[in-house]
């Protein structure tokens, strides 16, 4: 029996989380297929040309998907990312391959030198990495993970070996990230927020001075039309800002971009929360951690939701108006991300369902699947990367907040639209969200994965999710 073969055929032993009925065997088999040409021998890559290494949300929605498929595989994806984690508690959102040819990849190890330039923050020295972070889904996909097949989880102990890593990323990210003094997280560099060249990053982006052209060469353009991918001015100033950031040592506290982002937060909030119930099922009591989950909704709230444009919005700390900074006037996908939380006031989640629902991304009418930017704004394009292409990723965490929110139909109408252009697309990296038409690469692992969640999920209520509680203000 082949690899792939083994990953789809049930096992008699031992059930998965979910047996739903109906599933579709094609859509199903199709991304298991994917899941297993991604995987290297102890992680999976999002891609085999385009992305040849492992990405660190990449790798918490594979896990997420493949709990479906192989628990162990699941937990083992998750082990190989933090195996690579540094002293002060980061997880690096690139783990280098180095049977990868450096040209294969840029930035790539010789630019990071994560080992030398990483060496005060703690870097690793047996595995190269890349020296910023990715959104912290992490201990959500953990959680998870844990609930597909909670006696291998313990037998193993798989939770007990990862939270004591899990703990130290979130101290990193709440007290060396908290750059702007009200208790959210910043990123220092648009690639960590994970959504890389959304119009959300012009204006800050505007007063970096590009690295000259010559000095980097972009090996993406080897796989995607540059029409469809950033500029080459936007790509200097990435370049400039990571060079930066590598020269100072990795140090978080003065560099020219520092953002606070709603996606970044929510996506820690609801890891906080998990946190919590892993270290309940460890015996230890999660209350503090709910409580600071609590908290930081109150602070995202107050410092980046804006209530005449309906959602959440991303805010500027180096605009020269010292630790306020201001909010960034641009409307993203990641600013309905925040719909996961339970915590939040019903008046913010009845104007961001009708944000997500109304003309600025017309989800359920006018779009098939929540496009990346406002489909009104200036900058808007159904194909350039994260400028308005819908992603497989957004699209399952918008289906889980409005679940989240007791929004089941809207929640069955998106988790429908993300199956179907999943099989339709061969597992498109991302999609026009008009059309629905392919861009990027195929075989994307995780929209395979995410796509297998949602089989698997069925239109049951989030409880797996354990991020219930309703909204009590």
């Amino acid at each position: 029996m082949d690899r792939t073969a083994q990953l789809v055929t049930r096992s008699a032993e031992r059930s998965i989380a979910y047996d739903p009925p109906n599933m579709s065997a094609s859509l199903h088999a199709r991304a298991a297929a994917v899941l297993e040409g991604n995987w290297t021998g102890a992680s999976t890559v999002p891609s085999r040309g385009l992305y040849p290494h492992q990405w660190s949300w990449d790798s918490a929605f594979i896990a997420i998907g493949l709990r479906h498929l192989s628990p162990l595989r699941a937990q083992t994806e998750l082990e190989t990312l933090l195996a690579a984690q540094w002293g002060d508690g980061r997880i690096p959102h690139i783990v280098f391959n180095p049977s990868v040819p450096l040209d294969a990849y840029f930035p790539s190890p010789d630019f990071w030198r994560s080992s030398t330039a990483g060496r005060t923050a703690g870097a690793p020295r047996t595995v190269q990495t890349s020296g910023i972070v990715q959104p912290p889904v992490h201990a959500l996909a953990a959680w998870l993970v844990h609930l597909a097949d909670p006696g291998l989880s313990r037998a193993r102990g798989f939770l007990t070996r990862v939270y004591p890593s899990l703990a130290a990323w979130h101290r990193y990210l709440l007290h060396r990230r908290d750059l702007g003094g009200g208790g959210l997280a910043s990123v220092v560099h648009p690639w960590e927020q994970g959504m890389d060249n959304s119009p959300a990053w012009d204006l800050p982006l505007s007063r970096v001075t590009p690295a000259p052209a010559r000095s980097f060469r972009r090996a993406d353009l080897d796989h995607g039309a540059a029409e469809d991918r950033p500029t080459d001015l936007d790509y200097g100033r990435y370049v400039r800002l990571a060079t930066e950031y590598r020269d100072g040592g990795y140090a978080d506290s003065s560099g020219e971009f520092a953002v606070e982002d709603p996606a970044f937060n929510a996506l820690l909030i609801a890891s906080e929360h998990a946190l919590a119930r892993i270290a309940g099922e460890l015996g230890a009591t999660g209350t503090a951690r709910h409580a600071r989950a609590e908290r930081l909704t109150e602070a995202l709230v107050e410092r980046l939701w804006d209530a005449e444009r309906g959602m959440f919005l991303c805010r500027d700390l180096r605009d020269g108006r010292g630790l306020t900074g201001s909010l960034v006037p641009e409307r993203g996908v990641s600013g309905l991300v925040p719909l996961l939380l339970p915590g939040l006031p019903r008046e913010v989640v009845q104007t961001l369902v009708r944000t997500a629902t109304g003309p600025h991304f017309g989800l359920g009418s006018e779009t098939r699947l929540p496009p990346s930017y406002d489909l009104l704004g200036e900058a808007f394009d159904p194909h350039r990367y994260w400028r308005g292409p819908a992603w497989f990723n957004t699209g399952w965490l918008l289906e889980r907040g409005l679940r989240t929110q007791g929004e089941l139909h809207r929640a069955d109408a998106l988790r429908e639209s993300v199956l179907e252009l999943a099989e339709a697309t061969d597992f498109a990296e991302y999609v026009d969200p008009y059309t629905g038409e392919a861009c990027g690469a195929t075989g994307f692992s995780w929209t395979a994965a995410l796509a297998l969640d949602l089989l698997h999920s069925g239109t049951t209520v989030t409880a797996d999710m354990e991020l219930k509680g309703g909204n009590r203000r």
